[in-house]
């Protein structure tokens, strides 16, 4: 793991962020004293790996095929008492 100070990091920022992406963590100091991290972010090798993970999940169906041609013409789904906007809402409060 790398350490630098704020004033360093300010000056070299680039170099620093190419050792992220790189996958190290940069450790952050003020003053000799740690104050941040700076990690990768960890992502999925493939969107097909996570598909079939939420898949395994039992949260989505993958579909088989292409869609009718009339399908974004089609009347949505009735939700009379706003289920899915709820549901919608909760997840983006709670950050799932």
């Amino acid at each position: 793991m790398k350490i630098a100070a704020v004033s360093k990091l300010k000056a070299y920022l680039s170099e620093y962020l190419n050792q992220v992406k790189a996958g190290n963590e940069v450790l952050i100091t003020d003053r000799g004293k740690p104050v941040a991290r700076l990690v990768p972010i960890l992502r999925m090798k493939t969107t097909g790996e996570s598909m079939t993970r939420l898949e395994k999940q039992g949260l989505i169906k993958l579909g088989s095929g292409k869609l009718p041609k009339d399908f974004w013409s089609m009347p949505r789904p009735e939700d009379p008492n706003g289920l899915v906007l709820k549901a919608l809402l909760e997840e983006r409060e709670t950050g799932r």
